[in-house]
């Protein structure tokens, strides 16, 4: 087990997603976000079914920073109650999870 994450969320535009993965990288929260283009989201909200376009964004970070990866996805986002799952990684290559840790905000001691 590691103490890395994939963090997911979505956005309603592409240039909403590109910049909330550039932030989140220049803070040192996430060393990397992939944005997945075009994706359908169907879900229930507000007791309605909705069938949306929206960009995903995979977010590699680590659980100790997740709180504040959350409040800055939550400050920035459009969406009232943005998705933000995080899912633990349990293992990967030695070398991507220590660039991970290169990348990323030191712990906080």
């Amino acid at each position: 087990m590691t103490d890395k994450i994939v963090v997911l969320s979505t956005c309603e535009t592409q240039e909403e997603a590109a910049a909330l993965a550039r932030h989140l990288v220049e803070e040192g929260l996430a060393a990397c976000v992939n944005i997945v283009g075009n994706i359908r989201s169907v879900y229930r909200w507000k007791d309605a079914i909705e069938d949306a376009q929206e960009w995903l964004l995979a977010i590699k970070s680590r659980r100790d920073l997740l709180p504040a990866l959350r409040a800055e996805i939550e400050k920035r986002h459009s969406y009232e109650v943005p998705e933000v799952m995080a899912l633990q990684v349990i293992d990967g290559s030695a070398s991507y999870l220590a660039w991970l840790d290169r990348e990323l905000k030191p712990a906080e001691s």
